[in-house]
């Protein structure tokens, strides 16, 4: 099914059901866009509907996540996904962060079709317990969504319990109500006022990165170990079903020390995961703070293109200007 909505700010939508969906660049079909020189695009054509296409260059995908750089995006044709007939959502701790990871990886290799798995470290878990009344175990924890029909999630279930007791893992707590799922999503969409929590008087300094799902177990163990060498209270976060993670780092920023720390932790962070095969950001875009590590990550060849086409369309460099690349 197709929707057509008003929805510019696209390469800000975070992808929580990555694990059955996909990403939102493959659930966008179609764009129209205001080109800087005033004139209306449309993406997948004048009148185009079709649910594949080979016609051209693919130019949804060029204006996917551009951060606002090559057009104004004025409306946006996207799937719709039928309402699963049961689901449920299920949380299991962990003895430590590589064990919770391990299950993570464990159940898409077995093409387990999950419908979003979602990783809190013990952190998290002692911020999400006082800032939302949850009551769970503090310990690296996985979120979890089986969705389908009622025997396609019970075999998912029983599936993915085997794998989480083979790493450790507690016995699932299932919440199959719908006001129960609500509390539980609610407390993990909630992480970032409770992390803040955490540390009355702070700001948080946010990281974004993405890496192989084979990479994932090492790198982010490798930047809990980071993390926690520096002393600055640091809750992670991960969209795991595709190798996803985020950090709020909690600091002063009126401390240069602090501020410093926070952004040299951030790009060790980036590089990290770009030595991975991954990227410097996953959801969050390049904005400025990430124009360097861009450049890093894409090559000479990559960023020179970058510059080409964002000539090409926005000659003056109208579109938020100063952001993506170099002009």
């Amino acid at each position: 099914m197709h929707q057509c909505v008003a929805w510019p700010p696209l390469e800000h939508l975070v992808p929580m059901l990555l694990g059955r969906y996909g990403t939102m660049r493959e659930n966008v079909l179609g764009l129209q866009v205001v080109l800087p020189d005033g004139l209306i695009l449309h993406t997948s054509g004048l009148k185009g509907r079709a649910k594949k296409s080979s016609a051209g260059y693919n130019l949804t995908s060029l204006f996917v996540g551009s951060e606002g750089t090559l057009g104004f995006i004025t409306q946006a044709t996207v799937k719709l996904y039928s309402i699963p007939e049961a689901v449920i959502a299920a949380v299991s701790s962990f003895p430590s962060v590589k064990a919770a990871i391990a299950t993570t990886v464990e159940i898409l290799q077995a093409s387990i079709p999950i419908a979003r798995i979602e990783f809190l470290d013990e952190l998290s878990m002692d911020a999400a317990n006082r800032y939302s009344k949850l009551g769970l175990p503090v310990a690296p924890t996985l979120f979890m969504e089986f969705s389908g029909s009622p025997q396609s999630v019970e075999e998912q279930t029983v599936m993915a319990k085997l794998i989480a007791k083979e790493n450790g893992g507690s016995d699932f707590l299932f919440e199959k109500e719908q006001e129960g799922r609500a509390r539980l999503w609610k407390a993990r969409h909630q992480w970032y006022y409770a992390g803040l929590a955490l540390r009355p008087g702070k700001k948080g300094f946010t990281t974004d990165v993405c890496v192989p799902i084979s990479k994932l177990p090492d790198v982010l163990l490798e930047t809990k170990r980071d993390l926690e060498m520096s002393m600055i209270t640091a809750p992670i976060i991960g969209h795991v079903g595709d190798g996803n993670f985020h950090s709020l780092l909690l600091i002063d920023p009126s401390n240069s020390e602090e501020l410093q720390m926070a952004k040299d932790l951030g790009v060790r962070m980036a590089r990290r995961a770009i030595a991975a095969g991954g990227t410097c950001t996953g959801e969050h875009g390049i904005g400025r703070g990430k124009m360097e590590l861009l450049e890093e990550e894409m090559g000479p060849v990559g960023i020179a293109l970058m510059r080409r086409i964002k000539d090409a369309l926005d000659p003056y460099h109208i579109m938020n200007p100063g952001k993506v690349i170099h002009c």
